[in-house]
């Protein structure tokens, strides 16, 4: 099997900055720890809004501007990336909180038949369900495993929550 970890929006913003928690920050050094010391093929998702980011759904819903492109908290965490220094690794660009265009990396790059995928990342109960039940649509015979000790949800309530519902449909969950 060839593994590939796919990071989830480990940035400035959702570890310490516009809408970071201390759950983020420790989430961040264990995903520091598991991408220095993971060997395999490495994808990293950018959760990406632009400057019109309060006239949009999501921004009416949620009226904290964050990731706005090229800005401070766009930028993957410090931590993040120190680990991914010397290691190549793919980049995606999200506009929402699932990636559409992550199964057709997948696709283009690696053999299905042959792929592990495991998911680290921020939040939890948004981004990273969101990415892992689009990864199980796409790809519902490979193995997909969740890494809670890498994740941090918007509250620990509803971290919980994801990590229920990741199991639910038949997603791997590890230390949580």
């Amino acid at each position: 099997m060839e593994p590939i970890l796919i990071v989830v929006d480990i940035q400035k913003d959702f570890v310490d900055g516009a809408l970071g928690t201390p759950e983020a920050v420790l989430a961040a050094k264990n995903a520091a720890e598991k991408i220095r010391n993971f060997t395999g093929t490495i994808y990293v998702t950018y959760d990406t809004h632009f400057e019109d980011y309060a006239e949009t759904a999501e921004g009416k819903a949620l009226p904290v501007p964050h990731c706005i492109k090229d800005s401070d908290g766009w930028q993957l965490h410090g931590l993040i990336a120190d680990a991914l220094k010397g290691k190549e690794y793919g980049e995606i660009e999200k506009l929402t909180f699932g990636s559409v265009d992550l199964p057709e990396v997948l696709a283009e790059n690696h053999n299905a038949e042959d792929m592990e995928l495991e998911i680290i990342g921020l939040c939890t109960d948004i981004c990273v369900v969101s990415n892992a039940l689009i990864l199980k649509a796409h790809y519902p015979e490979i193995p997909i495993t969740v890494d809670a000790s890498c994740c941090a949800g918007v509250t620990p309530e509803s971290h919980n929550a994801a990590l229920t519902t990741l199991k639910m449909c038949q997603i791997r969950v590890i230390n949580g």
